[in-house]
């Protein structure tokens, strides 16, 4: 039996292109025989982390949004994959509010223990990925077994227009997905 995968597409805009390599990954994932979600946080309402902690007690947030929804699904998920853009040389502010508010995993009986990321931005340097991978390296230190396996990144990727001349960056984004 496959892995339960979780997809995690970042991107506020329709038709990303973080999102669309993150539906190739989903494409190969589904084919290797995983069972996968795909979440999107365009239509979720998610606000900023109080930084309260009332979640260390409780194991779930205070604050009643669609952010406890995906939180609960991170946990029971084996594999989590991100996907976000790149703004200003690091993740999306939504992914970065998501890892926040995702507080309560720490204190839970959590299953994921492979994270994978996917990332686009403009810039051409293949180096840009590197920060949002400290990033996201500085969230899994927080989890015991937990690894950090891989990664697709779109540097050079302006736009969907981007992607359809580069039908290799597709390809490695399926293979990510087919080699969970």
């Amino acid at each position: 039996m496959g892995k339960n995968v979780l997809i995690i597409s970042t991107s506020l805009r329709h038709q990303s292109s973080s999102e669309l390599l993150a539906k190739e990954t989903e494409r190969g994932a589904k084919d290797a025989g995983h069972n996968v979600e795909f979440v999107t946080l365009k239509d979720k309402d998610i606000k900023f982390c109080k930084g309260c902690l009332a979640c260390q007690r409780l194991k779930h947030c205070v604050i009643d949004d669609d952010a406890n929804a995906v939180t609960e699904k991170i946990k029971n998920a084996d594999v989590v994959v991100w996907a976000t853009p790149v703004y200003y040389y690091e993740m999306s502010g939504q992914m970065k509010t998501v890892i926040d508010r995702a507080n309560p995993l720490f204190v839970s009986d959590y299953k994921f223990k492979e994270v994978y990321l996917i990332t686009t931005s403009a810039d051409a340097d293949e180096n840009v990925v590197q920060t949002v991978i400290n990033g996201i390296n500085g969230w899994i230190a927080c989890f015991d077994g937990v690894k950090f396996c891989g990664y697709v990144s779109g540097a050079g990727v302006n736009d969907t227009s981007d992607l359809e001349k580069n039908p290799q960056l597709m390809q490695k984004a399926y293979n990510l997905g087919k080699n969970i």
